[in-house]
């Protein structure tokens, strides 16, 4: 089941054109203030933009999966939104792709846990280790993988992330390879590698 969904989302990653808009579109539309329309995302604004040059200084994008089920992207973008520096993240990917922004840009979640992993597992931790932390991190947590944390996303979550990542990355100026999983600096559940294909990914379209 998980290796059918696997390959059904990998076929996304290279088979799902975003609907027509060019990276040009893209960068002008992530400049934008309030809650504008970005083409092939379906986005819930629970906090809309404000003036790109007052949000926070973010450096970093990480790349969470959370064990909720399909729908709980939902409720758990509302509650961050009530409690914005509660234990979560600024924007929160369903199952079928809807996007929820949930906490203004300015405004700090708790996420992470401190960039403590220094092994050089998955990347070169040397500019990860104790650096990568939420302060200059924004996250973007995709829900779905229960009862078995090691599901993948899915097509929609897929096809979403393709332009979600090109819309961050030209929002907040954020380079290619400060894309990161979460596994990929901070120890974190040893069954699976949370938020690792995903942010391959980003990093694969890139290129």
């Amino acid at each position: 089941m998980m290796m059918s969904r696997l390959l059904a989302a990998l076929l996304a990653a290279f088979l799902i054109t975003p609907a027509a808009a060019t990276d040009a579109e893209l960068t002008r539309i992530a400049r934008a203030s309030g809650m504008p329309d970005i083409p092939g995302l379906k986005v819930i604004w629970l906090a809309p933009w404000g003036d790109v040059r007052s949000a926070h200084p973010w450096r970093n994008i990480i790349v969470h999966q959370t064990e909720g089920p399909a729908g709980s992207a939902r409720g758990g973008a509302a509650e961050q939104a009530k409690n914005p520096t509660r234990r979560g993240v600024t924007v929160w990917v369903e199952t079928d792709g809807t996007v929820y922004w949930a906490v203004a840009e300015n405004l700090v979640p708790t996420h992470g846990d401190g960039a403590n992993r220094n092994d050089s597992k998955y990347i070169d931790n040397k500019p990860t280790y104790r650096q990568v932390l939420r302060d200059n991190s924004i996250g973007v947590e995709f829900a779905g993988n229960y009862p078995d944390v090691a599901t993948g996303p899915t097509e929609a979550q897929v096809a979403a992330w393709r332009i979600l990542v090109k819309v961050l990355r030209a929002r907040y100026d954020i380079p290619l390879d400060r894309v990161y999983a979460h596994n990929w600096i901070d120890y974190k559940d040893a069954r699976y590698c949370e938020g690792c294909w995903l942010a391959t990914l980003a990093r694969v379209w890139g290129e």
